[in-house]
């Protein structure tokens, strides 16, 4: 299974988790052998200062990833990432390795589209 990680930091597994996934500088990659990481790899998001609706899941989703972790996202990328297959997870904070760790464990689930889509006119629940 491969993780993104939505991040304000190059630091790997203790980088900052950002609050917003298409406007973070960083997605921090983590391959896992079931719960063993096997590979952590820090990209840079090209998209970071400006972006359309859609690049951002796009160019996750060329990176071959099954799991998306980040504070939150708008209504429009959690249905593109669900398209692609990609589980849009929101609600992580802390570090990279202290999201991963609450995904693994359970604790982080599920996904509602951040407060500036509601008001903006783009969100719209996910029951899972």
């Amino acid at each position: 299974m491969r993780i993104a990680v939505s991040a304000n930091e190059n630091k790997g597994l203790t980088s900052v988790v950002s609050p917003h996934f298409g406007r973070c500088p960083y997605f921090i990659l983590i391959d896992l052998d079931g719960e063993d990481i096997t590979a952590v790899q820090t990209i840079t998001n090209p998209y970071y200062n400006a972006h359309q609706p859609g690049q951002v899941p796009g160019f996750i989703h060329g990176q071959t990833v099954d799991v998306m972790l980040t504070g939150g996202m708008g209504g429009r990328a959690v249905t593109v990432f669900e398209q692609y297959g990609i589980q849009p997870v929101t609600g992580a904070s802390g570090t990279v390795q202290d999201t991963l760790d609450q995904f693994l464990s359970g604790a982080l689930t599920g996904v509602a589209p951040c407060r500036e889509s509601v008001e903006h006119g783009h969100g719209h629940e996910h029951h899972h």
